[in-house]
């Protein structure tokens, strides 16, 4: 199937209104979900990506792209599972225990989703243990974890150990970020890898699931 050029501009516009309008379209005209997906909406985030990297677009776009991608799959998940596909990567992503800041959180979960991966956002304030369940319950592939204080990074270490404690650590990736966080901090600790930015941590779990 051929993409969706509606689709594809209204996420890249960021247009939530329009990106609901044009995949109500598209399913009415017989459209496949996961196609829509693939062909259009994975294109369309991984060109925000690129225009955050150039510099030409900058954190409010991101968050309007991500609404408007958002827009688009509240029609297409319900399809989705009654159709019993799912997304081939799951991913688990929370801001840690003590840190209360969701906004480079949900822009990392937002270009994640639009990117074809299947996301658990478990919120702000997240304790080790509720990352242990989640990892229990969900069976992910990836876990991101952010901070955006440098008081709460230690909560970071603290659940990568209880990962490691409930037996978990070798079935999941871990990546971190947040302001305050450093690739040497992400070694330090026993992350596989870091991030600065969105578009990066895209690109840090496609990376770690082709090796």
């Amino acid at each position: 199937m051929a993409q969706v050029k509606e689709l594809y501009d209204a996420i890249l516009n960021g247009n939530a209104k329009q990106a609901h309008a044009a995949t109500e379209a598209a399913l009415a005209g017989g459209a496949d979900a996961m196609e829509l997906i693939s062909s259009s909406m994975v294109p369309a985030m991984d060109e925000v990506g690129k225009l955050y990297e150039e510099e030409e677009y900058f954190v409010p776009e991101l968050l309007l792209a991500g609404r408007a991608m958002k827009a688009a799959m509240e029609l297409l998940k319900p399809l989705l599972i009654a159709s019993g596909n799912r997304m081939t990567t799951r991913i688990v992503i929370g801001t840690v225990k003590g840190d209360l800041h969701d906004i480079g959180k949900n822009i990392v979960a937002s270009m994640l989703e639009g990117s074809g991966f299947e996301v658990i956002d478990l919120g702000t304030d997240v304790s080790p243990e509720a990352f242990v369940a989640a990892v229990a319950e969900r069976e992910p592939q990836i876990v991101c974890m952010s901070a955006l204080l440098t008081v709460t990074m230690p909560a970071m270490r603290s659940t990568i150990d209880a990962i490691t404690h409930a037996g978990q650590r070798g079935k999941v990736k871990i990546i971190i970020g947040g302001a305050p966080v450093t690739s040497q901090y992400a070694e330090e600790i026993g992350a596989d890898g870091y991030s600065e930015n969105a578009s990066g941590a895209v690109s840090l779990v496609k990376n770690l699931l082709a090796a």
